[in-house]
């Protein structure tokens, strides 16, 4: 599902950009609590990405809410792309 959301300036998508830290479900209160970053703190697409994940984890059959949190710790960094990602975008 993740990875179908894109950051408009980049063609690789946020989960092999390595940008989604942690992924949590509590089967209690059926919420996905679910950490990200970006690519660089004043992105500004970070509205944009950050609703098309939360549209895309809700239309997810079972979670009836997404706790989304924007995070900077870890500094997000080449290292954390996907072997994908960094063939797509000649880093490799």
């Amino acid at each position: 599902m993740l990875r179908t959301v894109f950051d408009p300036e980049i063609p690789v998508n946020v989960y092999d950009l390595g940008l989604i830290y942690k992924i949590d479900y509590t089967p209690e209160d059926k919420t996905l609590h679910v950490d990200m970053t970006l690519t660089a703190p004043g992105c500004p697409a970070a509205d944009f990405i950050m609703e098309d994940v939360r549209q895309k984890l809700m239309s997810i059959d079972g979670p009836e809410a997404v706790d989304l949190q924007l995070v900077f710790d870890p500094v997000w960094c080449y290292d954390m792309m996907s072997e994908e990602a960094k063939l797509e975008l000649g880093f490799l």
